[in-house]
Order: C-alpha cells, then structure tokens, then sequence
C-alpha cells in the first residue's frame, strides 16, 4: 500500500498519467487561445455563424482546460500553467491571424484529430492504471469530439 498514491492507484502510473495529461493540458490550451483569434478575427459571408460557434467552443474548451488541470491535481501531480512550457510540448501550434472561415475550420479540425489521438493514449494508460476517473474523462471527451468533427466537417462540403 506504500507505492500508492492518495486515490489508491500505483504512484508511478499516476505520474505517467499526470504527465501525459499535462501534454493534453498544453495542447487544449494551445487550441484554446487559436479558437479565441478565429473568433475574434473572423470575417466573411459566414460571420455570424462562425463567430457564434467559435465562441461556443472555446467556452468549451476553457472548461475542459480546468477539468484537466484538476484531474492532474487529483492524481497528485502540478499542472503546467505557462504557455512557454506549452509551446514546448504541444503537437498543436499557434495559429497566425486566420480571419477565412473555411482555413479557420480547418484549424479545428486538426486540433480535433490530434486532441483525440492524445486522448486514446491515455484510455490506454489509464485503463493500465485502472484509472477509471480519466478513462471516464477521455472516453467523454472522444465521443463529443468525433460528434464535433461531423459537423465541422459538414460545413466544409
């Protein structure tokens, strides 16, 4: 019982997952402040259709940011909190000023894929663990994301 951490899983298991989440954590992060210059940015025949959903998004992604940061707290382990340690590890990259709705939507869609790349990785590693509270989070996340990338991918046809 002395390898276990506060909420009984294996302390080095708990860590591998930290810090993959905190991989997770940076690139949410990096998606987050792209998906707040399309917002901003946007501009075209489609305006007010794209300006509403980036909106909703990044108020999303904002969201899952704090629910990552705390599950990393929960297995014992810091979030990361600046964005040069972001950049760093981040498989997303930092968007230039994009205000075409089309090449904007093909940012998302992207940083979906690799969003949900990340996130299978840990339903392994926390399924190893027998993390079920990030499993549980994971498994949340994929199935709203692939629902997201339908639609997204809807709009571009």
């Amino acid at each position: 019982m002395g390898n276990l951490n506060a909420i009984g899983l294996q302390a080095d298991k708990a860590n591998d997952l930290a810090e993959k989440l905190n991989v997770l954590l940076a690139n949410y992060s990096i998606f987050y402040q792209n998906t707040r210059g399309y917002h901003w940015n946007i501009k075209g025949d489609k305006f007010f259709e794209l300006h509403v959903k980036f909106e909703e998004l990044y108020d999303d992604l904002r969201l899952k940011i704090d629910e990552i940061a705390e599950r990393i707290l929960t297995l014992g382990e810091s979030p990361a909190h600046n964005y040069s340690a972001y950049a760093a590890v981040s498989l997303i990259k930092e968007s230039d000023k994009v205000s075409d709705g089309v090449e904007a939507v093909k940012g998302i869609l992207e940083s979906f894929k690799t969003l949900i790349i990340l996130q299978r990785e840990l339903l392994d590693l926390s399924g190893d663990a027998d993390d079920e509270g990030t499993n549980a989070l994971m498994s949340d996340y994929i199935r709203e994301q692939e629902k997201l990338v339908w639609m997204y991918s809807a709009f571009l046809k």
